[in-house]
Order: C-alpha cells, then sequence, then structure tokens
C-alpha cells in the first residue's frame, strides 16, 4: 500500500513540475521583454531576486498538491513567503503571478492534472503560496520545493531548475527537477545556445528528470507536455574514475562558494578542464546525465545551506549511480528543517565511488594549507 502511495506521489510530483517549468519559460520569455522585466522581479532582504515565476511556480505547486493529497495535513517547506506579495505596493506583481498561474492552470489537463473549474482568485493565490510555511523536522512527510533554483541565472535567461523533493523522517523518498534550459548539447550548459530547436523541429532543451528512493533508477523526461511516462529514458552517471579526464562544475556566484579552495583542490588532482560553472541544481542535473563528473561546493563558513537547494538533486544523482555526501564524507542530513546543519565544510557530488574517494583524500590533504 504505501508502495502505490509513493507512486501516485511520484506520477504527481513529475507532472506538476512539468507544469511549473511551461509556466517559468513563458515567464522567462518575458523577461527579455524591457517594457515587462522590471514588473516581474523583486528583491528580497539579502538582495536575491525574486520574481513572478518563483511565486507563481510555489502557487502551483502548492494548490495541485492540495488537491492531490488533501490541504489540511499537506507540509511544505518551501523558499518564498507570500508577505511582500501582500503589500498594496506590489499589487501590479501580484496581477501578474495570478496571470501566471491561471494561464499555467489552465492547461493541467495537458499534463494529466485537475485543473480548477474557475480562475483561482489572489486570495487563493496568496493563500497557496503562504501554505508553504512549514519548517520541516526529523518527523513526518514533507514537500521541500526551490520553485525557482538559481533565480539570478533565470533573470539572465541562463540556467535554472525547479525542484520538488518528498522527505519522510529526515530521508529524502523521491526528487523531480526540472529544467527548462538544460542543453542536448552538453557545451551549451557554460556557454549558452541560444537555438530552441534543431532538425526538423526537434527540440534541443529543456527537461524533467526524477528518481525513487531505493529504485536504482533515475529518468528524463523531454519537456514537452504529455507523453509521461511514455517517452522517459534511463539516467546513468558517466563512468570516468580519473580525475584528469573529469569534468567538475561549481556555482557560478562566487558570494557562497569558495571558488580559489576548489581551483587549488583541483589542480592538485590534476584536473585538466576548465571548472564549468553553472546555476542552480542543474549541476547535479549534469552529473546523472553523465555530462559532468563532479560539483564542488565549499561555501563561506557564514553561509548556511538550505535543504531545497540539494534535495531533489541528490536523490537523482544517486539513484543515477552516484555519490553524494559532505567533504567528510558523511551523507547529507535532511532531518534538521530548513538547512543542511552538521556539514562538514561543503558538498561534494560524484559520478562514482572511486572518483568521490579521491576528491575526499584531495580535500583532508589541501584543508590545512586553505584559508578557510
Amino acid at each position: 500500500m504505501a508502495e502505490e502511495f509513493l507512486a501516485t506521489e511520484m506520477d504527481t510530483a513529475v507532472r506538476v513540475v512539468h507544469l511549473a517549468s511551461s509556466l517559468c519559460v513563458k515567464v522567462q520569455d518575458k523577461l527579455r521583454l524591457p517594457s515587462s522585466a522590471n514588473g516581474h522581479v523583486k528583491s528580497k532582504d539579502d538582495d536575491s531576486p525574486v520574481t513572478v515565476a518563483d511565486w507563481g511556480v510555489q502557487a502551483i505547486v502548492s494548490w495541485v498538491l492540495a488537491q492531490a493529497f488533501g490541504g489540511q495535513n499537506l507540509s511544505i517547506v518551501a523558499e518564498e513567503d507570500s508577505e511582500s506579495l501582500s503589500k498594496a505596493e506590489s499589487l501590479g506583481l501580484l496581477g501578474a503571478v495570478s496571470s501566471a498561474v491561471n494561464e499555467a492552470l489552465s492547461e493541467a489537463s495537458k499534463y494529466g492534472l485537475p485543473k480548477p473549474d474557475k480562475p483561482l482568485e489572489t486570495t487563493e493565490i496568496l493563500e497557496a503560496i503562504g501554505r508553504c510555511s512549514s519548517v520541516g523536522g526529523p518527523k513526518g512527510r514533507h514537500w521541500v520545493l526551490d520553485p525557482v533554483d538559481g533565480t539570478l541565472g533565470f533573470v539572465r535567461g541562463d540556467q535554472y531548475a525547479v525542484a520538488l523533493a518528498l522527505i519522510e523522517n529526515g530521508k529524502v523518498l523521491l526528487g523531480v527537477l526540472g529544467c527548462p534550459n538544460y542543453p542536448v548539447k552538453k557545451e551549451c550548459l557554460s556557454n549558452g545556445c541560444n537555438n530552441q530547436s534543431g532538425a526538423a523541429g526537434s527540440v534541443t532543451k529543456g527537461c524533467v528528470m526524477y528518481a525513487k528512493r531505493g529504485s536504482g533508477e533515475a529518468w528524463m523526461q523531454p519537456l514537452t507536455p504529455g507523453g509521461y511516462p511514455e517517452s522517459a529514458t534511463i539516467l546513468k552517471v558517466s563512468s570516468v574514475d580519473d580525475p584528469v579526464l573529469a569534468t567538475v562544475c561549481e556555482p557560478v556566484e562566487r558570494a557562497n562558494s569558495n571558488h580559489l579552495f576548489t581551483a587549488g583542490l583541483t589542480n592538485s588532482m590534476g584536473v585538466r578542464k576548465q571548472p564549468m560553472r553553472v546555476y542552480s541544481m542543474v549541476k547535479y542535473a549534469a552529473i546523472a546525465c553523465g555530462d559532468a563528473e563532479v560539483f564542488m561546493k565549499f561555501a563561506q563558513s557564514s553561509y548556511k545551506e538550505k535543504i531545497w537547494d540539494h534535495a531533489a538533486g541528490v536523490v537523482i544523482v544517486e539513484e543515477a549511480g552516484g555519490v553524494v555526501t559532505d567533504a567528510g564524507g558523511r551523507n547529507l542530513d535532511f532531518s534538521k528543517g530548513v538547512y543542511l546543519e552538521g556539514l562538514d565544510r561543503g558538498i561534494i557530488a560524484c559520478s562514482g565511488q572511486v572518483l568521490h574517494e579521491k576528491i575526499i583524500g584531495a580535500v583532508y590533504a589541501s584543508w590545512e594549507s586553505s584559508s578557510l
């Protein structure tokens, strides 16, 4: 019975992330128009951007999960809140969110999801966003959502991800990543490629990746309505286990990652390729797909990693055959609430155990001479 229930949750999660990704594509297209960009982006208290897509995705995922599983005991841990969107000066922004949400939900049936009988009122949208106020913890089931992971990449027309995971009693049960700009060609990950379709109209970017804990399988679905799960293909990590041949991913922004230490570490291991700097959990996606072998992040000591930035990506990489731990080789702990507490120095995701052990060894060797 529990297996059937989880199958239902997996199915709903993949479909809602697919729908949410379609909203993001439309909003990102609008951001490229100078006339609408300013009205679709707002700065949060930490000066990071939040957009119509962040709130819109959170509203859609919350509403669909409540329809599927009931709203009364639904626990959702998510990045955004509805407070700033509720203020009088945000009326225009709220209108844009409302339009994006209702436009997306009107097409929900294409993705095998229920759609509302009539367009949602702004009060219902604010309620859906505000429902995502759980703080998680060691007991119970918690959905974990990052509506637009890598908002800066999203605003710049670059990589971003819609990330949804389900945690039970501190363990990640399933993860889904919507990657609307993920390219078919690996070189487009860091260089950017503008063409969206190739020969005969074939899609050259956009997918949803997903995995269920313990299945030993991770899957990729094209970002087109219908065809799920028939169009899905299985994901497998790269077989490269020599650091010299490895492609290393790291965050684009220096604010929450120590590029200098990573550069010294990769140099000491003999890595020849330049690091691939990519926004968001797309770094996990690149490892699961076999397009990269390593993702390392060593944050500044004042920065605390949040569970929604990692939960979905971790389970997808692991079920595709990869390994994810902190820099001490311990599994990430998703049972402590919103933050990944007790993290040893940083996070290392690898395509396999052999490469992972080499990196862990190199970290210990390099750490004493670093300034972290």
